[in-house]
């Protein structure tokens, strides 16, 4: 009698159990009949738009899952100076809410609505690196699912810091990064997820900033961490963000000029050494690139020393030294057709080495003479001076003076002329191999930069 009395009421407490299980399970599920022939009833909802304060879950020791993705349809301004960079984005937020939850077949196949998203609980999902007050508008919507969940998509001009490298400019690639991580929930509470594969967010962002903008999109990487604060964690997604820059705007307006007046005063050499419009041409030049480099400073990023303005610096260096060797060659021939000094013999000897066969017609400096001088020349049969001291010369030996004096004054005049023709030879000799000096210095710094804006 007693264990059938016990066996009645394990049975009951069962069925009871049972009941309010049941009864759990469905304590949750909306009301939508009606909702294919009279629209929505705010009333359904009502018990889900109170509970908008509170994290939606049945047991709050259970985190929140939110996945995560977003689309970079834009790249709208990179400020090199104030290390800042400027996108547009479209944020996609997926999280479950086990409070909403409908039979579609009760409701005309109704299986999706659209939630004002003011009554809603929203994950206060942000990005580290955001650097401006949050301009997304009011009053979204965010998609509600038959089965709980919600997608919540909001557009978002973001402006985030950056830190540049702008030594490469205009050939630079930058690498931006956007983590978005939780500002009140820990990991104990919120967990962030992928809601789309890494690659396929770049590869959508891609085709929609294709043809946008100064910067093209190279790529998109995501790594997962946990950002501790205050013996907090909390859980972060980053994002790195690859760019370049459109190099063809900077290539027209700061390499296209600059080279044209650097080939200009290269040309500038085949200008004769002793014209007078040569100096003057160059100076015009130096003063062009120096009105040049002013008009296209605002192209010029502002902080930093990038490659170009290195380039700059050497061309302006180098149409400087071209200008001092005008001057150099201009004032030694000068000099070398007004007062002539002498050759030394080792500057002699390293011109007669340096001409080429044809020009080989000079004659060899006398020995005992440090250099080339004038040296009076004797005529055969002549006595000498001394022997002279004395006697009164006749006609013959007056005639024969003159003859002496105007063969001397002769020679001295063709001494005196050969001594300029080696000096202008020389000038321009040194006219020559400054300009392939130049010529050198010149092509070999370009490759050079070339070299490390390729890299």
């Amino acid at each position: 009698m007693e264990r059938g009395w016990l066996h009645g009421e394990g049975f009951l407490l069962c069925l009871i159990l049972h009941l309010l299980l049941q009864g759990r399970a469905d304590i949750f599920t909306i009301n939508c009949s009606g909702f294919d022939q009279h629209g929505v009833d705010p009333a359904a909802f009502q018990a889900v738009f109170d509970r908008k304060a509170f994290r939606p879950v049945i047991n709050y020791s259970i985190p929140t899952h939110v996945n995560i993705s977003f689309t970079l349809s834009a790249i709208l301004e990179v400020n090199a100076q104030l290390q800042l960079m400027t996108s547009f984005l479209w944020l996609n937020v997926i999280w479950y809410n086990p409070f909403i939850r409908w039979n579609p077949e009760e409701c005309g196949g109704i299986s999706k609505l659209s939630i004002a998203t003011e009554n809603l609980w929203l994950p206060d999902i942000f990005i580290n690196e955001f650097m401006d007050v949050d301009q997304t508008p009011r009053g979204l919507m965010a998609y509600v699912t038959s089965e709980g969940h919600i997608r919540y998509d909001k557009p978002m001009k973001v402006t985030s810091i950056c830190n540049l490298d702008i030594f490469y400019f205009p050939f630079d690639e930058q690498n931006c990064t956007l983590s978005f991580s939780s500002f009140l929930y820990t990991v104990e509470n919120m967990v962030l997820g992928m809601e789309k594969e890494v690659q396929e967010i770049s590869n959508i962002s891609q085709n929609l900033i294709q043809n946008k903008g100064e910067w093209i999109l190279l790529d998109i990487h995501q790594s997962t961490t946990e950002m501790t604060v205050d013996n907090s964690q909390y859980d972060q997604i980053t994002f790195y963000v690859a760019i370049r820059r459109r190099p063809f705007l900077y290539i027209i307006n700061l390499l296209v000029p600059s080279s044209f007046l650097m080939v200009i005063d290269a040309l500038s050499f085949f200008l004769p050494a002793e014209s007078e419009n040569r100096a003057p041409f160059k100076m015009t030049l130096l003063l062009g690139y120096n009105v040049f480099l002013l008009m296209m400073n605002d192209l010029l990023p502002d902080t930093g020393t990038p490659l170009i303005s290195v380039y700059f610096a050497l061309c302006l260096s180098l149409m400087v030294l071209s200008l001092l060797e005008t001057v150099f060659i201009t004032y030694l021939l000068h000099l070398v057709t007004t007062q002539p000094p002498p050759m030394p013999r080792w500057l002699y000897s390293l011109l007669l080495h340096c001409t080429s066969p044809r020009e080989r017609r000079l004659t060899a400096p006398q020995k005992g003479n440090k250099g080339l001088r004038l040296t009076p020349i004797q005529l055969p049969g002549l006595k000498e001076p001394m022997e002279l001291v004395g006697k009164v010369p006749g006609p013959q030996e007056a005639e024969l003076n003159g003859l002496r004096e105007s063969t001397r004054t002769r020679q001295e005049d063709e001494a005196h002329k050969h001594l300029v023709s080696l000096w202008v030879q020389f000038s321009y000799m040194m006219d020559t191999l400054l300009f392939r000096l130049y010529l050198l210095f010149m092509v070999t710094s370009i490759i050079t930069v070339m070299v490390l804006w390729s890299t």
